[in-house]
């Protein structure tokens, strides 16, 4: 396989785990000669998402991306997320034929039904379809896999996560105010309610909680936790020494799939404190890298005593080479299962 067009919906300005993930994938695939290719909200005009305005809507129809996946002229498609474009995409997909690949990045129902009144098995239904029209369905973790399965979906491919050693290491000195009470506990993510901030700002921990990010829900918290310290989103090494400036890395959400920002904070040499839900389960487990409780007040204060160096080799262990080949290795795994069920196809007719 030589090129693979990624069809996303997620991509710039946001910053977050899919669209670094999907960049640094194609990076990784373009150093061993693969041409990778995106279609993204960048080539259309867009509307915000109501509620969450970081996010752009494409408007456009299903014409026009199957003429551009034409242009495109890659060998593989992977439909990266179920937004518009992706929809349009998969459509485009099965009406010629082509296979193509998708990926399940967000616990999607689980997001709408914190802000609507629909029920998950409403969502799940819809999901399941869309990514079993596909030849494969990519999944970050054993626990997300099972989970998906246990809903009926199928064709699902394991492609885990990354991370950047260089850029997210240990770093001297300190970025955070000088007059902050030690220790730091710090959230560095999206700022949403879906990421469930709340129950980590209303711990009664000593010391100073720190939220790094941006997203719709950040002015609303800076009003209500005035003692909190929001620095606003922050990337590359910027980024990278405000994780390091941490004591405690922490991860309150209940929903992620996996959470690439545990593994930035664990390279910085910073443990990690969440519930024992899907993402920390298999990210942190039983690794020793972090503290995994019910009790997310109890997490974070056990957390203190961990070694910062066993945190960073824990870490080492996920390379963005390593995930970006087992992408790759998933779309040629997808081709064939779908020449195969074509010729299963054929020969019953």
């Amino acid at each position: 396989m030589s090129s693979i067009l990624i069809v996303t919906d997620a991509w710039h300005p946001q910053i977050n785990g899919v669209v670094r993930s999907l960049e640094r994938t194609a990076e990784e695939l373009e150093e061993i000669g693969i041409r990778v290719e995106f279609l993204s909200p960048q080539a259309f005009k867009t509307l915000p998402c109501p509620t969450y305005p970081e996010i752009r809507l494409s408007l456009t129809h299903r014409g026009i991306v199957g003429r551009k996946i034409e242009e495109f002229g890659c060998e593989h498609l992977h439909i990266a997320t179920e937004g518009p474009l992706g929809i349009l995409a998969a459509s485009v997909a099965r009406k010629t034929g082509r296979p193509f690949t998708t990926s399940y990045h967000t616990r999607f129902p689980e997001y709408v039904s914190a802000r609507l009144p629909i029920p998950l098995s409403w969502s799940y239904s819809w999901l399941r379809k869309f990514h079993n029209s596909a030849s494969g369905c990519m999944v970050a973790t054993r626990s997300l896999e099972q989970d998906l399965r246990d809903r009926g979906f199928q064709n699902l491919m394991r492609w885990s996560r990354g991370v950047d050693e260089q850029l997210f290491r240990p770093y001297e000195g300190s970025v955070l105010p000088a007059d902050l009470p030690r220790p730091v506990f710090m959230y560095v993510g999206r700022v949403a309610i879906e990421k469930n901030i709340k129950a980590f700002l209303d711990l009664k921990l000593n010391g100073s909680k720190v939220v790094v990010g941006g997203g719709p829900q950040l002015e609303a918290l800076r009003r209500e936790y005035p003692d909190t310290h929001f620095t606003g989103s922050k990337v590359g090494e910027d980024l990278a020494r405000h994780y390091s400036d941490a004591d405690v890395f922490m991860f309150p959400s209940l929903t992620d799939t996996f959470g690439n920002v545990m593994l930035e904070a664990l390279a910085c040499g910073v443990p990690v404190a969440a519930y024992p839900v899907m993402g920390p389960l298999d990210v942190i487990g039983d690794t020793g890298a972090g503290v995994l409780s019910e009790n997310l007040q109890e997490a974070a204060e056990a957390a203190l005593d961990i070694p910062r160096d066993h945190c960073r080799m824990i870490a080492m262990n996920y390379t963005w080479a390593a995930s970006a080949r087992q992408f790759l290795d998933n779309c040629i795994a997808a081709r064939d299962i779908y020449n195969g069920t074509l010729a299963r196809a054929k020969a019953a007719e």
